[in-house]
């Protein structure tokens, strides 16, 4: 069984999908951690992100596992764990970058869905049920009204200890939604047979129960 959980930035795939997984008792793949496994890997082998023959030369040379332990996912680079370095502004930035290189999402796809292949997941990020899993049964596309993203995203970065203004943080919002949305390969488009989610009103809870419902009556 796979649930794909897609949308943009600031919608609340990844609380949601965490909640899912947990109350399902199924693995929880957050497919943006593997991109920014790769953009870990360009800055520590000191390669510009937007340096797309670099970075898929240094591919052949990377290998990139992840694990679960009690339903947490540690994700391995050459054998070292670098989970907590993930989520630094460096390497999100430079995640933004190279997940647009056709390379590397040629390279991720086998990871993505050997993961697929290991039991019950629920997968989110954004282009989980039109290329990763396009035969899940179960897919849910997540958006929310702009001023909502912004200020949800600019909580966890003040939350995180980054004193980011909301307007930086509105800009580096709109030039991620650009790039995901206009890429040539795999840009941020709903799965034909998704089912949409509104989440600007509704708590991460009220979510996962509308998902919960339709797994349950088999929408």
């Amino acid at each position: 069984m796979i649930i794909a959980i897609d949308g943009p930035a600031g919608v609340g795939k990844s609380t949601v999908a965490k909640l899912l997984a947990a109350r399902l008792g199924y693995l929880y793949l957050d497919t943006g951690a593997l991109y920014r496994a790769v953009a870990w890997k360009t800055l520590q082998s000191r390669v510009a992100p937007t340096d797309h023959g670099l970075v898929t030369t240094l591919l052949a040379s990377t290998s990139i596992h992840m694990q679960f332990h009690n339903g947490a996912m540690q994700v391995m680079v050459d054998g070292v764990d670098i989970t907590d370095e993930l989520r630094t502004p460096e390497v999100t930035a430079a995640a933004s970058t190279v997940s647009a290189i056709p390379a590397v999402r040629e390279w991720l796809l086998p990871i993505q869905r050997q993961i697929g292949q290991r039991g019950s997941v629920v997968a989110e990020g954004r282009d989980i049920g039109t290329k990763v899993f396009p035969a899940a049964p179960y897919k849910f596309f997540l958006e929310a009204d702009p001023a909502v993203r912004v200020a949800r995203r600019h909580r966890e970065l003040v939350a995180a200890g980054r004193g980011e203004t909301v307007e930086t943080t509105f800009r580096d919002l709109s030039d991620r939604d650009r790039r995901d949305r206009t890429r040539s390969i795999d840009p941020l488009v709903p799965a034909t047979d998704a089912r949409f989610i509104d989440t600007s009103a509704l708590s991460p809870d009220q979510v996962v129960e509308q998902m919960v419902a339709a797994v349950s009556t088999g929408l």
